[in-house]
């Protein structure tokens, strides 16, 4: 049953990883030999506040052994209709072919699934009903985050339901209007941490009662689209979120309006929601000068297939291609669905998985790579594997 207890929104600053270890065996489809064939790295994230509807579910449903239940009626819903792959791929509400397209291409009732052309079934999560609420106040200021779990630039427009429109019924086009963009956001922390985000300052329109938020990231470096809605409660709320599991962890959600008071100086233009002041003091704000803080950081990272038709080895190669020393790093790929290979056992690195998606990290003395030079880990898999999908090299 949907419960409507109100909790605060708290900090939530683990990583991923510590999170994915309890998953992986909820999350990986039986293993099954197949033909593997090659596919594109994809981005990942969805809105972390206001919190979205595949965002809450998820930490609503998530069970202390990775297994899914969640309290809320409609997550549940859409869990027993779509099954668990949007779940545990809750930031992959995506259209590798989106770029930027709207009305013409993804139809009235299907906006908060893009129109569901990517490789999870989100349709779902359309449906009208008693949604996770985040309760805010009208025409205030809050900090808007986006969970930048693989960083890549772009915009990202911001819609939200007009006065008058029917909750009853999945909205169309005619039922919202576009009050933000937001460009290239900064970030809070690096990729790969399950409590980093792109943050910017966001003036909510005026409004009274529920809406809905439709939060569409258009990517600048690849036709890749992300889709996703947020419920909204406008009650003069400060954040607090209703109809999930009161105890739900909710990583890089910290709720609460950024600077309420209009005449402060150090605040951005309330009504420029998409140009946080760089001049801004505010303590919270990344410090790039921080060693800890990404910057021009790169690398990259090649694979070595040796493939015997029913499994492989892959010797990988992880090289740092910048001036700076890294200090950590995180290698993501996405196996493409149902594909059924498996990791069985990795050496010089730990792999984590959730859904399709693969995250390789340190194994704590192979962290650090100097400017210009390389490290190498390696696992083996079932199921036939010929070719790598592209790598995502995540330094920081």
């Amino acid at each position: 049953m949907s419960t409507t207890t109100a909790v605060a929104l708290h900090s939530r600053r683990r990583r991923l990883i510590a999170l994915f270890a309890l998953i992986v065996a909820a999350a990986m489809a039986a293993a099954m030999s197949v033909v593997f064939t090659q596919t594109k790295a994809e981005a990942h994230g969805a809105t972390v506040f206001p919190g979205s509807r595949q965002y809450f579910c998820y930490f609503d449903g998530l069970a202390g052994n990775g297994a899914l239940d969640p309290t809320n009626e409609m997550c549940q819903a859409a869990l027993d209709e779509a099954g668990s792959g949007a779940f545990y791929n809750w930031f992959g509400n995506l259209d590798s072919n989106g770029a930027g397209k709207t009305v013409g291409y993804i139809p009235d009732g299907r906006l908060c699934d893009g129109g569901g052309n990517g490789p999870y079934n989100f349709e779902p999560f359309n449906a009208a009903g008693d949604w996770p609420k985040t309760h805010v106040t009208s025409g205030a200021t809050y900090e808007w985050r986006y969970n930048n779990w693989a960083h890549h630039p772009g915009y990202f427009d911001l819609y939200i339901t007009k006065p008058g429109w029917n909750p009853d019924q999945p909205f169309g086009w005619d039922d919202v209007e576009k009050f933000a963009t937001i460009q290239d956001p900064p970030q809070s922390g690096g990729p790969g941490h399950d409590g980093n985000y792109y943050y910017a300052s966001l003036t909510l329109p005026e409004r009274s009662g529920y809406h809905v938020i439709f939060t569409h990231w258009v990517r600048s470096d690849s036709p890749e689209n992300f889709y996703a809605c947020s419920d909204l409660m406008f009650d003069g709320g400060n954040g607090e979120v209703s109809g999930i599991n009161p105890n739900a962890d909710l990583p890089g959600n910290d709720s609460g309006v950024t600077d309420p008071d209009p005449t402060d100086p150090t605040d951005p233009d309330p009504t420029d929601p998409t140009d946080p002041d760089p001049t801004d003091p505010d303590p919270t704000d990344p410090d790039p000068t921080d060693p800890g803080t990404p910057g021009d950081l790169t690398c990259t990272a090649e694979a070595s297939i040796n493939s015997w038709g029913s499994g492989a080895t892959v010797e990988m190669t992880v090289t740092n291609t910048g001036t700076d020393n890294i200090g950590d790093w995180m290698i993501h790929w996405l196996w493409p669905p149902e594909s059924g290979i498996t990791i069985t056992n990795a050496w010089n690195t730990e792999i984590s998985t959730m859904g399709d998606m693969e995250m390789a990290s340190p194994s704590g003395w192979n962290a650090s790579i100097a400017a210009g030079q390389s490290i190498t880990f390696g696992f083996n898999v079932n199921g036939s594997l010929t070719s790598m999908p592209a790598l995502d090299c995540i330094p920081s």
